[in-house]
């Protein structure tokens, strides 16, 4: 299961049924999950946790010091769940002191070539980024949050559970849930109803979620007062109550329309 020619540090906690391609190497204090798959030419340094059945294809660097100029060599660690897979070229990069000092991945994602992950992010379950998008240190992303090929997001901002970020947005701001964002920078340009489907949800609560964003994007309300036009209905429908608190605890506003003849709200 092992193939001779990968270096596996005698530090390395590797579980069972785990396959180790030719040439990868995995350094110290690394941890392998059951039923993990790891590919030839796969560079994984530590302190990494890695949970069961992940795969990681060739080529992927996962783990390695963040090129963060503040960074020193302090030991900080990346922490993944089960059942992730990350195609060739993913590169993820542990946390840093001046943060959490440890960048999160949750479970069950879809990481596709040459995606990057910087450090101290926190990344929900279920996420899929495709082909070369970017995400830069200090960001959250929540569950099922979903990004078009060369997509990015700048620091500390949030792109919130439900999402869909097209390809080749930049997102400046951060992105509330169940919203669709395009355009570099970013605008909301509708509520993520596709994704909403696909995740099973019943047409009564997707409208509840559509005349939501209406009232927050096409009423010329600031964001504080359509969060209190709306609270009323939040109590019995936490997906509404979701998509509130992530307009609430917004650190530097939130994505928004493009303007049409001045009516877009402030934030």
């Amino acid at each position: 299961m092992i193939d001779p020619r990968a270096i596996i540090d005698p530090t390395a906690r590797i579980g069972s049924n785990v396959r180790v391609g030719p040439w990868t190497i995995v350094g110290p204090h690394v941890e392998l999950g059951d039923d993990c798959e790891v590919a030839s030419h796969v560079v994984i340094k530590g302190p990494t946790r890695i949970g069961r059945g992940n795969r990681i294809f060739q080529f992927a660097s996962i783990g390695e010091d963040t090129p963060d100029l503040s960074y020193r060599g302090e030991p900080t660690e990346l922490v993944i769940g089960d059942g992730n897979v990350f195609r060739e070229g993913v590169n993820i990069h542990r946390g840093t002191v001046k943060d959490q000092g440890r960048t999160v991945i949750g479970s069950g994602g879809l990481f596709m070539p040459y995606v990057h992950i910087a450090h101290d992010c926190i990344i929900g379950d279920h996420v899929i980024l495709a082909n070369y998008a970017a995400v830069s240190g200090h960001v959250r992303v929540g569950d099922h949050a979903n990004f078009g090929g060369y997509a990015g997001v700048a620091q500390f901002r949030a792109v919130g559970a439900h999402t869909h970020v097209a390809a080749m947005s930049l997102v400046i701001k951060d992105v509330p849930d169940y919203v669709t964002v395009a355009g570099n920078p970013a605008s909301a340009i509708g509520p993520n109803l596709e994704g909403m489907r696909r995740r099973g949800y019943s047409a009564e609560l997707i409208a509840r979620l559509r005349d939501a964003y209406r009232i927050v994007y096409r009423s010329g309300l600031t964001a504080e007062e359509a969060c209190a036009r709306l609270e009323p209905d939040a109590a019995g429908c936490p997906e509404l109550a979701g998509f509130l608190a992530s307009i609430r605890t917004a650190r530097w506003g939130i994505v928004r329309p493009r303007a049409r003849h001045g009516s877009a709200g402030a934030d």
